[in-house]
């Protein structure tokens, strides 16, 4: 189950990664804009239309991760979405990856396989008592709530360094209501999942988590918003999934190379959205 976990995963992540890729591509071709009219003629666009798919394709995969493993497991391996991105992007945007964006992709693989490997992450529920959602509810509403008050009046980087946590947080507890409606469509079917108050609640906060990462990229530079919402999006569903659904870790001295496993991630996160400059698209 949990090899099936890990491939939904990373097809996720995949597909989310082409889909953003090619919505990037079909809005550099056009000049800018906003409003219905915009969309519509993006609407007009092969490449939007796949990008579209793709990040429809993504909801899939991570619902059927969600179905056939934990929070813990799944959620980190979200963090092949950078990589992923750029790989694509690169080609289809008629661009070489730098040779620093190669190493990036590397330490982000690698310190991913080394937190996973020592972790172990396990568990098996995917419903939790209104007695642990509560708390999980307030603590994350709050901690949103809190940064998006922190960002006003600041500067751009603690800006974008704030609304990208509260797009972690926000994601976060999507998943975890993803998790726990797609476990009720699994035991009591489409009627259940559809009178499920998880089943809206997720929606809700995608759509809170989507708007603030909107915010987040463009309130300053990605290096201070992608490293907070890669980073705090895994720690936040590894906690949400210990909390909500009893899963475990391995801790002890295994938490020596497991933190050493985050640097590595963040490093390469940090390495590899510096690299982002050198394969932006020459499409306009």
């Amino acid at each position: 189950m949990d090899v099936l976990a890990v491939l939904f995963a990373v097809f996720g992540a995949a597909s989310n990664a082409a889909g953003t890729a090619f919505q990037r591509k079909a809005a550099a071709r056009l000049d800018r804009g906003g409003g219905l009219r915009f969309l519509l003629v993006l609407a007009r666009d092969p490449a939007w239309v796949a990008g579209i798919v793709g990040v429809a394709g993504a909801a899939l995969f991570q619902a059927l991760a969600l179905a056939f493993g934990p929070m813990a497991l799944v959620q980190p391996v979200f963090v092949l979405e950078l990589p992923f991105a750029l790989l694509i992007a690169a080609p289809l945007l008629h661009r070489r990856m730098p040779a620093a964006g190669w190493a990036g992709v590397a330490a982000v693989v690698g310190g991913l396989a080394l937190f996973l490997g020592c972790a172990a992450p396990a568990g098996a529920e995917d419903q939790a008592p209104m007695s642990r959602w509560t708390p999980v509810l307030v603590g994350c509403l709050g901690a949103m709530a809190l940064c998006v008050a922190a960002a006003r009046g600041r500067g751009p980087v603690f800006r974008a360094g704030a609304l990208g946590t509260a797009a972690a947080v926000g994601n976060a507890l999507t998943a975890a209501l993803l998790k726990s409606a797609t476990g009720t469509f699994s035991d009591h079917g489409p009627a259940a999942f559809l009178t499920a108050w998880q089943t809206y609640g997720f929606a809700l906060t995608g759509i809170a988590a989507v708007l603030l990462l909107e915010n987040a990229l463009q309130a300053g530079p990605l290096v201070a918003s992608q490293p907070a919402l890669t980073i705090g999006d895994a720690a936040v569903s590894l906690l949400l999934g210990v909390v909500l659904f009893q899963e475990t870790i391995r801790t002890g001295w295994l938490l020596v190379p497991e933190l050493l496993a985050v640097a590595l991630v963040a490093g390469g996160v940090v390495t590899l959205v510096r690299a982002v400059p050198n394969i932006r698209d020459s499409a306009r």
